[in-house]
């Protein structure tokens, strides 16, 4: 069997406007030019809803929430079109209805789980800073389709039916692998595949298998039941954004098995070269040095660290979140830790400090210095270097300075306008305080009002507010002489 037909919508015929991209397709950065300037569109793979979002699927969103902000910038927003899909179907749902819900029929089960599940993702994005997509299609609501590329892909020779189940034939697709750099003889079965004997060859996966009486399922020319993981995004990327698109996201882990036989999928359907023109993947997520895993005690939802108090005796405002993301390349590993979310609390309460009252002198968009640093493969952490540089030169007194990093954090979505004290005594714990700590700053504060220092005394309470400190002044009742009491605001 040959190789797909390239089609010539494949083509990058658009003006290069100056932003480059690292593309795991070629392992190069490249120029980025759209298929079409006017309708540039992106990809990107979104959560299964069976449990809550972990801190290493906050990741992608936040990532390409950056470039999507960047691509309006660039083209306008009415030219951008970003999808971010929703797997509502899989075993892993199945399993997890049964075990939360043993009581119900599985169907109200699964979607009591998925319902629940995708309401906190979408609260917990939106307290990460990040935009909403233009499209979240839902895999459910896509069967259809699956059912429809599925029968194409048998036609075309590259899909057989075995023991109950629709499998894509690996070898049918001579460039299969050119995503992950694996020769097909090398090739292993993906996590969600078993090699069973019924496979023509080991790398072969799952496009449609059966379901059961008590299984979710649909009708199909195979029998009645329901699509593998694969071809869910083929299909929802396909309607909304065509048989070719501009860049498709996602996580390292993705490369392989998902994304590889996405592009299978798709080009041997549609007979097209390739699925998108430009492929970025952002790195791993360990914390305090070690995978992220249930088994090490280190495993940490986005819910977690934004409303309870596991991971450090705090609860982490999102924006300290998103920008503990933002300061390393989204291509490298992130080291998570404790520390690392204080450093970055305490730079963000800075920055806004220096630059909030601003608003009326901000640039536009255009001006920004960081735009420079984003247009270069996303590089953030160069970016961030440039916001320090102007606070730096804010606290000074140069308004347009700090006007010009007001607009910066609002375009990195790391800052809304909040103060900074909402931010930074968000996640205050009584017990992490040192009651030694306070009353040396208490005591600092009365020998500055006792030499009438007020802006320095002011400075102390003001930290202190920001800690969750609230200050009491009044007068000791036998001599007369000023005291203060403190209490946590929560």
């Amino acid at each position: 069997m040959g190789a797909p037909e390239v089609l010539s919508e494949t083509a990058k015929t658009g003006e290069f406007k100056g932003l480059k991209l690292t593309n795991t397709l070629t392992r190069q950065k490249e120029d980025f030019r759209a298929i079409d300037d006017a309708n540039v569109r992106m990809y990107v793979c979104g959560p299964t809803v069976y449990d809550f979002a972990h801190i290493g699927n906050a990741r992608p969103v936040i990532v390409f929430d950056v470039l999507y902000r960047l691509l309006r910038h660039l083209y306008g927003a009415e030219h951008v079109t970003y999808v971010r899909n929703i797997t509502d179907v899989d075993d892993k749902i199945n399993a997890r209805a049964l075990r939360d819900h043993p009581d119900l029929p599985l169907n109200e089960a699964i979607a009591n789980v998925t319902k629940r599940t995708a309401d906190q993702f979408h609260e917990d994005v939106q307290a990460l800073g990040c935009l909403k997509p233009d499209h979240e299609p839902r895999a459910t609501a896509h069967v259809p389709g699956m059912v429809e590329m599925i029968g194409t892909l048998i036609d075309r020779g590259h899909a057989y039916e075995a023991n109950g189940e629709v499998l894509f034939d690996t070898a049918s697709m001579p460039g299969y692998g050119g995503l992950s750099k694996r020769k097909l003889d090398e090739q292993m079965a993906g996590a969600r595949v078993a090699v069973d004997a019924h496979k023509k060859n080991p790398g072969d996966f799952v496009l449609w298998k059966l379901s059961s009486a008590e299984e979710p399922g649909w009708d199909s020319p195979w029998g009645r039941g329901r699509p593998g993981w694969h071809i869910e995004c083929s299909v929802m990327s396909a309607h909304h954004l065509g048989k070719v698109f501009d860049i498709h996201g996602g996580g390292l882990d993705l490369i392989f098995p998902h994304h590889e036989n996405e592009i299978a999928q798709s080009c041997c359907a549609h007979g097209t070269q390739t699925m998108a023109n430009y492929w970025l993947h952002n790195g791993f997520v360990q914390v305090e040095g070690k995978k992220m895993s249930k088994s090490e005690g280190n495993f940490f939802t986005i819910h977690d660290l934004l409303y309870t108090e596991t991971f450090g005796s705090n609860r982490w405002h999102g924006y300290v979140l998103r920008l503990a993301m933002l300061m390393t390349n989204y291509r490298e590993p992130i080291n998570w830790t404790v520390d690392r979310l204080v450093e970055v609390r305490t730079v963000l309460k800075d920055w806004i400090d220096v630059s909030i009252g601003s608003d009326k002198f901000v640039r536009e968009e255009g001006q920004l210095r960081i735009l420079d640093a984003l247009y270069d493969d996303l590089n953030t952490t160069k970016a961030i270097a440039v916001l320090h540089q102007l606070a730096n030169q804010a606290r000074s007194g140069c308004v347009e300075t700090a006007a010009e990093l007001n607009a910066s954090m609002r375009f990195l979505g790391i800052w809304n306008g909040e103060p900074s004290a909402d931010i930074y005594s968000y996640g205050y714990v009584v017990q992490a305080f040192d009651e030694k700590f306070v009353s040396s700053k208490i005591a600092e504060r009365l020998e500055y009002l006792k030499a009438k220092n007020f802006a320095e005394a002011d400075r102390i309470r003001d930290e202190l507010t920001a800690e969750g400190i609230q200050l009491k002044d009044g007068k000791d009742p036998e001599t007369g002489e000023r005291i203060t009491t403190w209490e946590v605001k929560r």
